[in-house]
């Protein structure tokens, strides 16, 4: 019984990561909402970084607005993350690819598109 609801708790966070381009734009006039208090980081491209321990999430805020949501990161990545001298080659060479992700914020250009 625990193995049925595992398996169909990790359907419903691994849905929104696989879909067309046709749902892309009718997902895009839902956006998600993020309650994941971030903290500013020093880089030239990372503005913010927030992390949930309870549910393994991190969110990263680019310079130019953009927010992604990584999913399945374990409390180690984010603290190697936060204490790496280059937030942005650490997020290049060890989160960005290796992790599920969602958009939760276009750029904030594209917003007023």
């Amino acid at each position: 019984m625990r193995a049925k609801i595992f398996a169909f708790a990790l359907s419903v966070v691994l849905a929104p990561i696989s879909f067309s381009a046709a749902e892309e734009s009718v997902r895009s006039a839902a956006p998600i909402i993020s309650h994941i208090p971030h903290e500013r980081v020093s880089s030239s491209a990372i503005a913010s970084v927030g992390y949930s321990k309870r549910r393994h999430l991190l969110e990263v805020e680019f310079a130019n607005g953009r927010v992604y949501r990584y999913l399945q990161v374990t409390p180690s990545v984010y603290r190697e993350f936060m204490s790496a001298h280059s937030k942005a080659r650490y997020y290049d060479r060890n989160i960005k690819g290796n992790y599920p992700s969602v958009r939760v914020r276009p750029r904030l250009k594209d917003q007023s598109d």
